[in-house]
């Protein structure tokens, strides 16, 4: 059964927030605490391929050798409520640690046998390339030149995000138009900066003068002080760090509208297909599964009870002569893995992301207008 790790770990890790940037992956602190020191960025400019230094490499070898290892090395980051932080205990709970989660459970048949590796943002993509993560669930936006020029491959995105803005509550600004010309504050090196000045381009408004921050304390100190008029970063993580903000959520508002897309998703190094699509079902099985009504609690129950052919085939139980294996090098059951060790989708987003008052939104299912869909398990 699904070990619950709730909202409240989530929010009492909150203080870690203090030194948190945002952005779609806006954390450049080079104070994190971390579980496993990934490389400086060296610029380097390898595609993708295995380096010798990891796991990574040609078809196949990345799934035989994360069976062989016994764990799951998952680059992540540990100061983001909601998503990924380190509760009392110094373990990761989070929307983004349960995906790492969802991925051992299908792989390996265990939830727990993850090694999170926390990164900072220019270390990402230079340790997915390198082999040193096994694969990166870590609020990154999937982009055309990241897809192209990372040596990643980006997956089922597993949350859809857009950008907006954050301004304090007494600083008089109600919309993005009072900010023109004003000032605001961004984490350099992340897809949040250039779209800032394109967005008030679009709109015909006069560009803010963008101040990038490498430390997301300066950041943090610099709003503090009022020489950021306007926060920006994806709504999702504006909205976990108002949440711990030492002035309260109350001292801050955030602007309702998005004005980029940012699907987050995880990516894979370029290279291995059998990885990528052993990473892809696994995700998909969370949104299966919510469509099937199926969750921790309940997921035994109904595999005991049901005769509905296309769940007993997703549960790896249809019987000898029709169970499903469709060829991915995984045990036949491994979304109940998923399911009853994790969770389905709906399960994770509402322990993680509901308490901080993000709605489903475009995080809903197809069948209740949301942009969720998992192909046919067949």
């Amino acid at each position: 059964m699904r070990r619950l790790r709730g909202a409240a770990a989530i929010l009492a890790a909150g203080v870690l927030v203090l030194g948190a940037c945002t952005g779609d992956d806006d954390d450049d602190d080079a104070g994190d605490t971390t579980t496993t020191e990934a490389p400086a960025d060296d610029g380097g400019g390898d595609t993708g391929t295995d380096t010798g230094g990891g796991t990574g490499g040609g078809d196949g070898d990345t799934l035989a050798a994360v069976q062989d290892a016994g764990v799951l090395r998952c680059g992540t980051r540990d100061e983001l409520p909601g998503f990924a932080v380190l509760d009392s205990a110094g373990e990761h709970v989070g929307f983004d640690a349960d995906f790492c989660r969802v991925i051992a459970a299908a792989v390996l048949g265990d939830a727990e046998a993850v090694e999170f590796v926390d990164l900072e943002t220019a270390d990402r993509f230079t340790a997915l390339q390198a082999g040193d993560i096994d694969v990166l669930v870590r609020n990154t936006t999937w982009t055309a030149t990241r897809d192209g020029a990372e040596g990643a491959t980006f997956l089922q995105p597993n949350f859809y995000d857009g950008q907006g803005m954050m301004v304090a509550a007494d600083a008089g600004f109600g919309s993005l138009e009072d900010l023109a010309g004003q000032v605001v504050c961004v984490a350099g090196g992340t897809t949040t900066e250039g779209n800032v000045a394109t967005e008030f381009s679009r709109r015909g408004l006069e560009i803010p003068e963008v101040l990038p921050f490498d430390s997301p304390d300066l950041l943090q100190v610099a709003f503090q002080e009022g020489r950021c008029d306007g926060w920006s970063s994806d709504l999702s993580q504006l909205t976990g760090l108002r949440s711990a903000y030492p002035d309260g959520p109350d001292s801050l508002v955030i602007f309702p509208d998005a004005f980029s897309k940012e699907p987050l998703a995880p990516a894979v190094a370029d290279g291995d297909s059998q990885w990528a699509q052993v990473v892809n079902w696994a995700v998909l099985a969370t949104i299966q599964a919510e469509e099937f009504g199926l969750t921790s609690e309940n997921v035994d129950q109904v595999l005991a009870e049901t005769t509905d052919p296309n769940i007993r085939q997703f549960l790896g139980e249809a019987g000898e002569d029709a169970v499903l294996d469709p060829g991915l090098g995984l045990p036949t059951d491994f979304a109940y893995q998923v399911v009853s060790q994790v969770g389905s989708y709906a399960e994770i987003y509402d322990e993680h992301i509901t308490p901080l008052g993000l709605e489903r939104g475009l995080n809903s299912l197809w069948t209740d207008g949301g942009m969720l869909y998992a192909p046919p398990y067949r």
